[in-house]
C-alpha cells in the first residue's frame, strides 16, 4: 500500500510515522510511505528515515502539479496538514487550512487515489451540551467565534462535497479530542503560549489555588493513540467520521488533581474570555479568546463507533495525556529532526 501523508512533520504527522513503521516492521505491512511538508526533516532520523519526501505548500495553487505528481500512484491519502499560527493572519490559515485541503482532494482525484482520510477535530463540531456524549451525526458547523473551529467547519462542507461527486473514492475523517504528548511541548507552548510564557510552566505544577470556570469541560487523547486510530481506518479502508477521544472527561475537578491544586475556586466564563482575548489583542500570549468558547463549547464525545468499527482503544489516559504535556511544555521537548517540532 503506497500512503502519502501531508503535513508528516508535525505532532501528530510524526506519531502516524511512528505507528506506520511500527506495521511494516512489526506487522509486516507491505507500505511505501510519502511524506509531504514545506520543511524537509532530517531523513536520517526515526521516524523520518525510509520515506519518500515531497516539498510542497499545499496552499499555493502554484504548487498544484507538484501536489498532484507527489500523489500519483497512492493508494491512500492521510492528510493532516494545518496551521494554527499565526492567527492574526486568517488569510494565510484559510489558505493552508481550507484551501489547502480542497487542492489536496483535487489532487487525490486527479491521481485515482482510492481512499482519503482526513483529520478533522471535535473543533468542526456545533455547540452542544456537555452533560450528554455526542456521536458523528452531530452537525459540524463549528462554532462562529473561534477560527480554528469555523476552518474544520469549512473543510468538513468541503470533505462532504467532494464525498458525494466522487463516490467511487473512500472517504473517512477523524475528530480527535485535544491531542498532546510531550515530545510537542516546544511546539504546543510556542502555539498556544508564544515565546515566553511557556518558560515558566512548571513540569510538575503545584498550585495553592486555581480558579476555573465551571464550563471548562473537554476531552482529551494521547498523540500516539491518535495515530493507531489513522492506521487502523488505512488498514480497514473505513469511511465516515469517528470521534477519537480517551477517558476520562476532564473537568475543573480533574484539573485541580492535575495542577495539585489545593482548593479551587468557580471563575466567570465571560471573564476569563477577556482576559484571553486582550492579551492575545496585545500580543502578549498566542491565544485568542475562540479557544476559550470551543472549549466551552465543544461536545462530549461518544467514541463507540471507533471502538466498534476501527477496533480502536486508547492506550493512555487522558489524564496521562495531560500530564505528559505539560511535562513537555515546562521542559520545550521536541523533536530535533523535525522543523515544526525542534525542541526550545
Amino acid at each position: 500500500m503506497r500512503i502519502v501523508i501531508t503535513g508528516a512533520t508535525g505532532h501528530v504527522g510524526t506519531e502516524v510515522l511512528k505507528r506506520l513503521q511500527a506495521a511494516r516492521s512489526e506487522e509486516g505491512a507491505d507500505l511505501d510511505l510519502v511524506g509531504i511538508v514545506r520543511r524537509q526533516p532530517d531523513q536520517d532520523a526515526p521516524p523520518y528515515q525510509g520515506v519518500e519526501w515531497q516539498t510542497v505548500d499545499i496552499g499555493d495553487r502554484k504548487d498544484q502539479p507538484a501536489l498532484e505528481a507527489a500523489l500519483a500512484g497512492a493508494d491512500a491519502v492521510v492528510h493532516l496538514a494545518w496551521l494554527i499560527q499565526p492567527n492574526h493572519n486568517r488569510e494565510l490559515l484559510r489558505r493552508t487550512n481550507v484551501a489547502g485541503t480542497a487542492h489536496v482532494l483535487a489532487a487525490a482525484r486527479k491521481a485515482g487515489v482510492g481512499h482519503v482520510v482526513c483529520a478533522s477535530s471535535v473543533g468542526a463540531y456545533s455547540p452542544a451540551p456537555k452533560d450528554q456524549r455526542t456521536k458523528e451525526g452531530w452537525p459540524a458547523a463549528g462554532i462562529r467565534t473561534s477560527h480554528y473551529s469555523a476552518d474544520k467547519a469549512a473543510q468538513e462542507r468541503i470533505l462532504d462535497s467532494f464525498a458525494k461527486e466522487n463516490p467511487e473514492i473512500v472517504v473517512a475523517r477523524l475528530r480527535p479530542a485535544l491531542t498532546f504528548s510531550d515530545g510537542a511541548g516546544s511546539e504546543v507552548g510556542r502555539y498556544f503560549l508564544g515565546r515566553v510564557l511557556p518558560r515558566l510552566v512548571p513540569r510538575k505544577p503545584w498550585l495553592p489555588l486555581l480558579a476555573l470556570p465551571k464550563e471548562l469541560v473537554f476531552q482529551a487523547v494521547h498523540a500516539a493513540d491518535v495515530a493507531d486510530a489513522y492506521w487502523r481506518a488505512l488498514e480497514r479502508k473505513a469511511e465516515g467520521a469517528f470521534n477519537i477521544a480517551a477517558e476520562p472527561v476532564i473537568d475543573p475537578n480533574a484539573l485541580a488533581w492535575i495542577f495539585n491544586a489545593r482548593r479551587l475556586l468557580p471563575f466567570p466564563l465571560p471573564v476569563l474570555r477577556a482576559a484571553v482575548e486582550v492579551s492575545w489583542r496585545l500580543r502578549l500570549q498566542a491565544t485568542d479568546g475562540g479557544w476559550v468558547d470551543m472549549a466551552a463549547n465543544a461536545p462530549i464525545m461518544d467514541t463507540s463507533r471507533a471502538h466498534g468499527l476501527l477496533g480502536w482503544s486508547p492506550k493512555h489516559s487522558s489524564l496521562e495525556s495531560l500530564a505528559e504535556m505539560l511535562d513537555g511544555i515546562g521542559a520545550g521537548k521536541g523533536r530535533k529532526a523535525s522543523p515544526p517540532l525542534h525542541p526550545r
